[in-house]
């Protein structure tokens, strides 16, 4: 019998602990599988921070740096640079790449490091309890922010992409979402992409992943989607921000 589909090599057989609805194990596929067909594996080295993102380091089989909070950006920096052939990506949260790591995030962007980062954004503090992030939504709820987030008192959310996308080092920025099937399919595309220019030897790349947290949400799984594409999308735009190996580029 032929084939038709089965798990990347990358992901080990370990039992995802990410919550009923969560998506980062839907994104932690589509990096395995573009790390994989773009034969890549043998030289690829990811960078995990604090966060639920960190255990990810029992699910990729690829050589993993575990990084403190916020730091991962310096980390990938410093092992590009050693090694230049290698292929260095960071796994980030909203909390840890917005918040405690703003600068690094920045600063590597700013600098055009040849780093991949996947930044997946949920709008809240995951691990540590939901706690409002830099990404949490005008009067979404948080623990810190039982009545919501008040952008007079708190200030507006971060839009990532679109800061970065002001920086000249930065060389393919994306936001994408995982709430439909097509959605998932450019999500791959862009994930993808991004790892192909850094072997290429291009500029900052990173791709926004629009996820869900169904736990700390107070949401089911599917209202969780909802909640992504009625509420998240509309401020956080999906598309490309920057892409300077795009034909007509300027």
């Amino acid at each position: 019998m032929e084939t038709v589909f089965q798990k990347t090599a990358l992901l080990s057989d370990a039992q995802f602990h990410y919550c009923p609805g969560c998506t980062h194990g839907v994104i932690h596929r589509l990096v395995a599988e573009s790390i994989e067909e773009l034969g890549l594996a043998d030289r690829t080295i990811a960078v995990a921070p604090v966060g639920c993102a960190l255990y990810c380091y029992d699910y990729f089989e690829l050589d993993i740096i575990v990084a403190a909070h916020g730091r991962a950006p310096a980390v990938a920096t410093g092992a590009k640079r050693a090694e230049p052939g290698k292929i260095l990506f960071t796994y980030q949260g909203d909390g840890d790449l917005a918040s405690i790591g703003c600068s690094e995030i920045n600063y590597a962007a700013i600098r055009g490091e040849k780093i991949t980062t996947i930044f997946v954004n949920n709008a809240i503090y995951g691990m540590t309890g939901g706690q409002m992030s830099p990404t949490t939504l005008p009067g979404q709820k948080a623990t810190t922010a039982p009545y919501g987030r008040d952008v007079e008192t708190a200030g507006w959310p971060i839009r990532v992409c679109e800061m970065l996308a002001t920086h000249e080092g930065s060389y393919y920025l994306e936001r994408v979402a995982l709430d439909t099937t097509a959605n998932i399919r450019k999500a791959k595309s862009a994930i993808k992409k991004a790892f192909q220019y850094q072997a290429e030897n291009k500029g900052f790349n990173l791709v926004e992943v629009l996820s869900t947290c169904p736990t700390n949400w107070g949401l089911s799984p599917s209202e969780s989607m909802s909640f992504v594409r009625e509420q998240m999308i509309p401020y956080f735009q999906l598309g490309t921000f920057k892409d300077k190996g795009a034909k007509g580029h300027v």
